[in-house]
C-alpha cells in the first residue's frame, strides 16, 4: 500500500506547502506551518464523465425564480434589538453565524443570554465543549435564564452533534467552540486546520439540509483575527466580531460579513454583573464624563450603517524628549494622522515636528470614515495652542491635502443627533450647507471652506 504524501498547512490561512517553511507567504504568520495529512479523494468513476456517465440528473429540481415563496417568519428575533440590527432583522432559518471575539469578552454570555427569549417560542439546543452542563448552569443562573425549552450537550464529535440533530430537531443550535470540536476520521488534532475547516462544513450542511440557523462561537489569534483558515469565514453565511476591552464595560458587535443584511451596523452592548444589556443612546453614553475646558478635545459624529455616533476626539501634543517624536493613534488610522500634521504644517504653519502627538478616540470606537478628519484636525490645533474648544461644539467633514473642507454624507442624520444632545454649534464643510435646509434645525451650523475658517469659528465660540 503506498504511503499517503504529507503536505504543510498554514494554521492560520490554510494555505498548502509541498515542504515546511518557516513563514507562511500568504498571510505573513511565522511558525505557523503544520503537517498535514492529504484528504481522502475517490477515484473517478470510468468513462466519459462529460457525457453524463457516472453523474446524476438534477433537471427535476430546477426551480423558477419566480416559484420560491419566502415566508413571513424567516428570521427568529433574538430578543435583543442591538443583535438583531447587525444581523439584519433576526436570524435566518438554515444560517450559520460565526461569532469571534477575545477570550472573556462575553460571547458565551450573549448567547446565552438570547436564549432565555428564543426559548419562549422555540427549543434551543446548547452544545459545549469547553464548559460542564453544571459550569453553564451556574452561569445560567447568575444571568436569570431559566427557560424550559433550553437543552445542554457536552461533546466534541462533530458527527454525534449532527445526528443529534437530524433526529431530535431543534429549532435552534449554538456551537460553543467549534475549535473544540473534532471528527474521528481526521489523525490531527481539534483546533488544527482541517478539522476546523471540516466541522464547518459538516454544521453547514445539517443546517442547510433541516433549515436550522446555527451560531458558532470561534476563538481568536493574538493579532486579533479568527483563528483558523480563512476558508472558515468563506464557509459560513455571516462573521459578527465581539470588539471591546475586556476590563472596560463597553462592547461593540461589529458584522465583518453578513450575507442576509449590512455589513456597517453595530450593536452596542455594556457588561454589567448581570450579563450583557444594550446601550439604546451610545451617543450619551461616549460623551458621558467629558473634561470640560480641557484643550485637545472635539466632538465628531460618525456614521455606523443607519445610525449616527457622536464620539470625542482627543489629541495630546507635548514637548518631546527623544530625537524621533512618537506618535501614536488609537482608534484612529495611523497613516491619516501623518497626513494631517503634514496639512497642519505646511497649510496652516503649525509645526509638530519636534512634538509627541498622541491621538484617543474615546469609548473603544474606531473613527475610520473622512469625516472625522476636521475634528482630529481641530483637536490637534486645540492642543497645540492650549485653547479649550466650546464642549457643545461639533465638527464634521473631510480634510483634502490643500486644506480644504470637502463634503460629507448624511449630514442631516448627523446635524440631527447633534442636536437631540443639546449641542449648539456644528462647524460643517460649505458644500454640504448648501444642501441643507438650514431652517428646519435650532443648531447654529457653521459653513466653512478650509482650515483657516474652521479656527476662526473656534475663536466665536471658546469654551
Amino acid at each position: 500500500m503506498a504511503k499517503a504524501k504529507v503536505h504543510y498547512e498554514c494554521n492560520a490561512c490554510g494555505a498548502q506547502y509541498p515542504k515546511w517553511v518557516g513563514k507562511c507567504a500568504n498571510c505573513g504568520a511565522w511558525n505557523s506551518i503544520e503537517e498535514a495529512l492529504p484528504e481522502p479523494t475517490v477515484s473517478a468513476a470510468k468513462g466519459n464523465t462529460l457525457s453524463g456517465q457516472g453523474g446524476t440528473d438534477l433537471s427535476e429540481q430546477i426551480r423558477e425564480l419566480s416559484e420560491i415563496g419566502t415566508n413571513d417568519d424567516i428570521r427568529y428575533d433574538t430578543g435583543m434589538a442591538e443583535l438583531n440590527r447587525v444581523l439584519g432583522g433576526g436570524l435566518v432559518k438554515g444560517s450559520v453565524v460565526l461569532l469571534g471575539g477575545e477570550p472573556g469578552i462575553g460571547k458565551s454570555t450573549l448567547l446565552l443570554q438570547i436564549c432565555q427569549y428564543l426559548g419562549e417560542h422555540h427549543s434551543v439546543l446548547y452544545v459545549s465543549g469547553e464548559e460542564s452542563a453544571r459550569q453553564i448552569k451556574l452561569r445560567a443562573q447568575r444571568l436569570h435564564v431559566d427557560t424550559e425549552s433550553l437543552y445542554l450537550l457536552t461533546v466534541t464529535d462533530a458527527e454525534s452533534i449532527c445526528e443529534t440533530i437530524m433526529q431530535t430537531e431543534p429549532d435552534v443550535v449554538i456551537i460553543d467552540s467549534i475549535q473544540t470540536m473534532n471528527l474521528s476520521s481526521l489523525s490531527s488534532g481539534s483546533s488544527s486546520v482541517p478539522q476546523v475547516r471540516e466541522c464547518t462544513n459538516l454544521f453547514l450542511h445539517t443546517a442547510k439540509a433541516k433549515e436550522i440557523p446555527m451560531l458558532l462561537v470561534g476563538h481568536v489569534t493574538k493579532e486579533g483575527s479568527i483563528a483558523g483558515p480563512k476558508v472558515m469565514e468563506h464557509i459560513v453565511d455571516a462573521v459578527l466580531i465581539f470588539e471591546g476591552d475586556r476590563y472596560q464595560s463597553c462592547r461593540i458587535l461589529r458584522a465583518v460579513k453578513n450575507r442576509f443584511g449590512s455589513t456597517n451596523e453595530i450593536g452596542v452592548f455594556e457588561m454589567k454583573d448581570t450579563g450583557l444589556s444594550e446601550v439604546e443612546n451610545p451617543s450619551a453614553m461616549l460623551l458621558e464624563g467629558r473634561p470640560l475646558g480641557v484643550s485637545g478635545t472635539c466632538v465628531s459624529c460618525m456614521m455606523e450603517g443607519s445610525r449616527p455616533i457622536l464620539a470625542e476626539v482627543q489629541a495630546l501634543v507635548s514637548k518631546s524628549t527623544l530625537s524621533s517624536p512618537r506618535r501614536t493613534a488609537t482608534g484612529f488610522d495611523y497613516n491619516r494622522m501623518y497626513i494631517l500634521l503634514a496639512v497642519l504644517e505646511k497649510r496652516m504653519g503649525l509645526f509638530f515636528s519636534a512634538l509627541d502627538v498622541y491621538m484617543n478616540i474615546v469609548g473603544g470606537f474606531r473613527l475610520d470614515e473622512p469625516a472625522g478628519d476636521l475634528a482630529v484636525a481641530l483637536a490637534l490645533y486645540s492642543s497645540l495652542m492650549d485653547k479649550p474648544i466650546g464642549e457643545m461644539v461639533l465638527a464634521i467633514g473631510e480634510v483634502g491635502l490643500g486644506g480644504e473642507i470637502r463634503g460629507v454624507s448624511n449630514a442631516a442624520q448627523r446635524i440631527q443627533e447633534a442636536e437631540r444632545l443639546g449641542f449648539t454649534c456644528c462647524i460643517l464643510p460649505k458644500q454640504t450647507l448648501r444642501t441643507l435646509q438650514t431652517e428646519r434645525y435650532k443648531i447654529r451650523l457653521e459653513g466653512v471652506a478650509n482650515l483657516k475658517e474652521a479656527f476662526q469659528v473656534l475663536e466665536k465660540h471658546k469654551a
